[in-house]
């Protein structure tokens, strides 16, 4: 009995709130396709249905594969919202005409550089490519100052990699923006001929990095930091920045766009919610990525986004990623 009186205490307390449950109209329920892990936003996703009431049904994939379903899908898509781990991925969709365009007073949440030039798609965390070594291989200074230098013989058997990681051909199209398709082909060719140990995700090559198998291996800032908090700091890793404004330190961004075909109003405010301050605090407390809003703090464990000197690439343009994919199967590296 005491449960049951408990239950209706909760319940009385939400609707004296007045903030629980969707607004009139709104179905019940969203469908939200999610590039993005279950382990990093599932708790992220049951925290918009406490707030606003809206159930949310998920499907998760790689953020490409789930592009090319709802390009496939047409008209027929169930899929309300586009939950991408990079701006290659929604810059495709936003090109093929199957975002909608957001509201300036949620666009305007977030810096320029971190969102869809014509309002398609909207960056909710920054994720920064970083360089993680092994502390007791390497000190910092004797990492190079670009990421071209890894071409070099001297790291022939150190480095590790994951070619089929969405992140990383991300990174090449970056790359490929900045350098030409030429300059960006000799430097995989030069990594791969220094033997360059293929993973199949960052997770991976972190792993590696602790466990010696490698010295360096190129990464997202943010993998580093389960394995600390889980390891504690005697974990012999630690992520390297480069100096300048490099190749390699590509800051891009996990974001989100409305699909054309959305049925369900509330998508729009599962936008809103991930620009919160709520859903902002999480991405900086729970996965260490960079909260997009200002206002909210980074992780005091990470270097302040305005301070990582990154070259200028317009994330709008990530999307050339066929031409990536076509330079990796020419180089052998797919």
């Amino acid at each position: 009995m005491r449960r049951v009186w408990v239950l209706v205490a909760v319940v009385l307390v939400v609707l004296a709130a007045g903030g629980i449950g969707p607004a009139a109209g709104e179905p019940a329920a969203l469908t939200i396709y999610s590039g993005r892990s279950r382990d990093l936003v599932a708790p992220l996703f049951e925290r918009f249905t406490a707030s606003t009431g809206i159930q949310v049904r998920v499907r998760y994939g790689e953020t490409a594969e789930l592009a090319a379903t709802i390009l496939e899908e047409g008209a027929n898509s169930p899929a309300d919202v586009y939950f991408a781990q990079d701006a290659g991925a929604l810059g495709a969709l936003a090109f093929a005409g199957r975002l909608r365009a957001l509201p300036e007073q949620i666009l305007s949440r977030v810096e320029p550089r971190f969102r869809s030039a014509d309002g398609r798609w909207v960056g909710v965390s920054g994720r920064a490519r970083v360089v993680v070594y092994n502390t007791r291989r390497l000190r910092p200074e004797e990492l190079p100052a670009s990421i071209a230098e890894f071409a070099q013989p001297k790291w022939r058997g150190r480095i590790g990699w994951a070619p089929t990681n969405g992140s990383f051909q991300a990174h090449v199209t970056a790359m490929r923006l900045l350098w030409g398709n030429e300059r960006t082909r000799r430097w995989l060719l030069g990594i791969k001929a220094n033997g360059a140990r293929a993973y199949r995700n960052n997770t991976a090559i972190v792993a590696a990095v602790g466990a010696g198998e490698i010295d360096v291996g190129f990464v997202n800032h943010y993998y580093l930091f389960a394995f600390l908090r889980e390891r504690g700091p005697a974990f012999p890793a630690r992520n390297y920045f480069f100096p300048g404004a490099d190749a390699g330190n590509l800051v891009n961004v996990a974001g989100v766009g409305v699909v054309d075909t959305a049925r369900a109003p509330a998508a729009q405010r599962f936008v809103e919610f991930l620009l919160s301050p709520e859903a902002q605090r999480y991405f900086a407390g729970e996965t260490f990525e960079y909260p997009l809003v200002s206002g909210i703090p980074a992780n005091p464990l990470l270097p302040p986004l305005a301070q990582i000197r990154t070259p200028q690439v317009d994330l709008n343009h990530l999307q050339a990623l066929e031409e990536t994919l076509k330079l990796l199967r020419e180089t052998g590296l797919l």
